[in-house]
């Protein structure tokens, strides 16, 4: 699984917390993260370690979101990619191959790793989620798929402050997905502009 399909499947749910003790177990700062963030941005950094081992492939970029199902997700190094949900539809934007994809957003969500960002109440549906110690100042839950068709067999999530600093994603590949939030800051005012996609003059669109 390359960087790029990576990215779609980390990126392709968005819409979604702060406030507890700070003996939380990681349940319950997962709990009061869906219960209290509607909206949130944050820069994150994203390695990508496949099961040979070889070097990681490292790439930066920036998110927010809103819930329910508006989000921005942008790739900025090595590559730029786009990612928008604007309540209705998904769209890829990627740059390099001025390409962008488009499909219902319904679609994307379920099951996806993402989905555990972009959590509701429907979010133990698709999932079995159990706590799973602490490690580096982080309370974590790993969250197992009901269903095997996400292409992927588990997903560690850490909380610090009832805010996720990681998502770590084993694929069904032996490959590892590991992404480290920095400065999550929680309900922020958002544009309404930041949810809206124009596919720019001259792009392939592809409906999915």
């Amino acid at each position: 699984m390359n960087a790029r399909l990576v990215a779609r499947l980390l990126a392709s749910a968005l819409a979604l917390g702060c406030s507890a003790a700070a003996s939380a177990s990681g349940r319950d700062q997962f709990q009061a993260f869906v219960d209290t963030t509607h909206s949130a941005r944050a820069a994150f950094t994203q390695s990508v370690v496949s099961k040979s081992g070889r070097k990681p492939q490292v790439s930066h970029g920036t998110f927010a979101f809103s819930r329910p199902g508006k989000f921005r997700w942008t790739y900025e190094k090595p590559y730029e990619q786009l990612m928008v949900g604007d309540g209705d539809r998904l769209w890829i934007f990627d740059k390099d191959l001025n390409q962008v994809s488009v499909k219902k957003l319904g679609l994307a969500i379920g099951s996806s790793p993402a989905a555990l960002l972009a959590a509701d109440a429907a979010a133990e549906k698709h999932f079995v989620i159990v706590d799973a110690g602490s490690s580096e100042g982080m309370d974590l839950i790993e969250a197992t798929p009901r269903s095997q068709d996400g292409g992927f067999e588990r997903v560690r999530l850490g909380f610090r402050n009832n805010l996720p600093q990681l998502m770590e994603v084993h694929d069904n590949f032996g490959q590892v997905t590991t992404l480290r939030f920095e400065r999550f800051e929680p309900n922020p005012a958002l544009a309404p502009g930041l949810f809206r996609f124009v596919p720019p003059k001259g792009a392939d669109v592809v409906t999915e």
